[in-house]
């Protein structure tokens, strides 16, 4: 598998949309004005992690690094188990950038849901937000249709659902053993890390940021 083989494989497993589920009813006390909790980065933190792609017939495994800066840049390098190939997504705020030409390009999804998936929240803001609280659970629908539903536990957001013609098209679940769960339904794509370390640095050398 080449490296640009492998890129595209890690584009496609983060993004992309079989049947899509309805979305449910916005369980809760409405609470009024909506407020949502501010989750960014801080600081500079590296991250190892496992990772586990599945699309129909192809599963792919290997390992990987997220190196994330505040307060909006993301490197995520993936390795697949045997040396056979690498890849790498660099994210700044709402661009994201990865190797492979415009193919690989245009099968990244939003930068909303790779943020979610490191615990940013970064969807756009709609003034027609509304949220409720059921027990330790915040969630909101942010936009008309909505366009997305996001859940906080203890105000660490938990779960971001994109949603289209009122079904949930792709969704970013992070449980609190580290493990971060990417669906798409209709395309019957998921991607599965488990966290296996993490630690605080004081920066990054500046070239890791280049493509």
């Amino acid at each position: 598998m080449t490296r640009s083989s492998i890129a595209l494989l890690v584009a496609l497993s983060i993004g992309s949309t079989g049947c899509a589920a309805t979305l449910a009813p916005l369980r809760g006390a409405r609470v009024s004005p909506a407020s949502i909790p501010r989750v960014g980065l801080t600081g500079a933190r590296k991250v190892t992690f496992r990772w586990e792609y599945n699309e129909e017939a192809i599963v792919a495994r290997g390992e990987g690094v997220a190196r994330l800066a505040s307060p909006d840049s993301a490197r995520l390098d993936f390795f697949v188990d045997g040396g056979f190939g690498s890849g790498y997504v660099l994210v700044f705020g709402d661009e994201v950038i990865a190797p492979g030409g415009n193919l690989v390009a245009g099968m990244i999804p939003s930068p909303p849901m790779l943020w979610a998936a490191v615990g940013r929240l970064a969807v756009p803001p709609a003034a027609d937000t509304v949220a409720a609280v059921d027990g330790s659970r915040l969630r909101a629908d942010i936009g008309r249709d909505p366009s997305w539903r996001v859940t906080f536990d203890s105000a660490r957001l938990t779960l971001l659902e994109h949603v289209e013609g009122g079904r949930v098209t792709e969704t970013v679940s992070r449980a609190p053993d580290g493990t971060v769960r990417y669906t798409h339904p209709r395309a019957r794509r998921t991607l599965r890390i488990s966290i296996t370390g993490e630690e605080e640095v004081a920066r990054f050398d500046a070239s890791i940021w280049r493509p």
